[in-house]
């Protein structure tokens, strides 16, 4: 006849020693109380399933009282009477919390950052990453990223523009952006509901990269440059301007061996970009032709925009900036820099392109979830129907088409 157990009592467990060997001592129903020659207390279930005997650990004495054994032993003697195995359960259970520590939003996000961050200045990695820690991982740092939604990441963009930090917010949501699209990369997340709030945001409207960014102001800017009186080469420097979006030194140092007429597009070498990455410029209708009718007055030279003085020499670079001064325009509504705002923002916001086709076409470090960056081919077609439309549409504008509002919440 079997031993009967006694069942333990809470003065016993507190006030059993260690022996020189480790002791068990029984409560009965598999549930027993380990004690090490150290003194440790754990408590441990010995049970048998589909023939074989296991052994589950509760965890150590006080923390887990007597009381509370108890209750988990019975917990786990219905577990087995169900046909579930309490060990396997337990280990599924903690996968399940380790594989949502690792997918929350911080780990996610750190892992981007370090990813990418050899891409960076030291001073832009520094300043993502405090904006990331200020901004983002108080409210949703800790919650699994495939759970976060656009109402979720719009709350944090409004705390920041009620403070009056509206670039701020811009540039968070392009980062969580990122962040995002990355998750989906690397398989933890599905959408990209950063990608929701584009407009949800007012624009910023001042800046050293100051651009109008509604329709409606960007057509007497247009008509206005079309009808500049200045020398000709200047003219056609802002008319490229808004049409190719780059940035102003990679304008003003154009050179005609770089302009490839035939297939309609301009090949910038790596050693004039900011990314020191080579980058293909797509020439919609209307950029050939302005090119085509500055060719004859500086196609002999170098430089596609020679200096006023020296066919040796590009043009200054206050060459665009002081004709959009003649033109009446401060420096607070526009400036050749910022050409690349107008275009990103209505893009975006208007004509709906897809965020990482225009990146790639302002030649930003655009890459993919290895760190590798794209070569400058990637998205070439999709590219070039983007600058005709593009260029179509801005004629539209200077011709009083309709102008389409920016969109609220438009999607992705």
């Amino acid at each position: 006849m079997p031993k009967r157990i006694v069942p333990l009592s809470e003065l016993q467990v507190r006030n059993v020693k260690p022996a020189s060997k480790d002791v068990k001592i029984f409560d009965g129903g598999g549930l027993y109380l380990l004690v090490t020659t150290s003194g440790g207390k754990l408590w441990h279930f010995k049970y048998r399933f589909e023939g074989k005997e296991k052994k589950l650990t509760f965890g150590p004495y006080p923390e887990i009282s007597l009381s509370r054994a108890r209750e988990k032993r019975e917990d786990a003697r219905r577990q087995v009477a169900e046909g579930i195995d309490p060990g396997e359960l337990k280990k599924a259970q903690k996968a399940a919390r380790t594989a949502e520590a690792e997918n929350a939003f911080e780990v996610v996000a750190r892992e981007w950052h370090g990813k990418f961050e050899k891409t960076w200045s030291a001073v832009h990695a520094a300043t993502i990453k405090d904006r990331l820690e200020k901004e983002v991982f108080p409210w949703i740092g800790k919650r699994p990223i495939d759970e976060i939604k656009a109402p979720d990441v719009l709350k944090i963009l409004r705390r920041m523009e009620s403070r009056g930090a509206l670039d701020t917010a811009h540039r968070v949501r392009n980062h969580c952006s990122n962040i995002f699209r990355y998750a989906i990369a690397t398989g933890r997340a599905e959408r990209d509901p950063a990608a929701d709030l584009r407009g949800a945001l007012p624009p910023v409207k001042n800046g050293h990269m100051a651009a109008p960014t509604d329709p409606k102001d960007v057509a007497p800017l247009l008509r206005a440059i079309d009808g500049f009186q200045g020398l000709f080469v200047v003219k056609c420097a802002m008319q490229l301007s808004p049409l190719l979006f780059v940035r102003p030194g990679e304008l003003r140092h154009a050179e005609w061996s770089e302009i490839d007429f035939e297939n309609e597009q301009w090949n910038i070498p790596g050693e004039k970009m900011k990314m020191k990455e080579p980058h293909i410029v797509p020439l919609a209708r209307q950029a050939l032709d302005i090119l085509r009718a500055l060719q004859p007055l500086t196609g002999f030279g170098r430089y596609a925009f020679p200096c006023n003085r020296s066919s040796l020499r590009c043009m200054s670079e206050n060459s665009v900036n002081a004709g959009l001064r003649r033109l009446g325009f401060e420096k607070t509504e526009i400036t050749g820099h910022g050409f690349r705002a107008m275009a990103r923002t209505i893009l975006d916001e208007v004509l709906q392109v897809r965020p990482d086709f225009i990146e790639h076409q302002l030649a930003h470090a655009v890459r993919d979830p290895n760190g590798r960056a794209y070569n400058r081919t990637a998205h070439l077609a999709d590219r070039r129907k983007i600058m005709q439309t593009w260029a179509d549409y801005l004629d539209g504008l200077k011709a009083g088409a309709k102008v389409l509002p920016l969109k609220k919440g438009a999607q992705s």
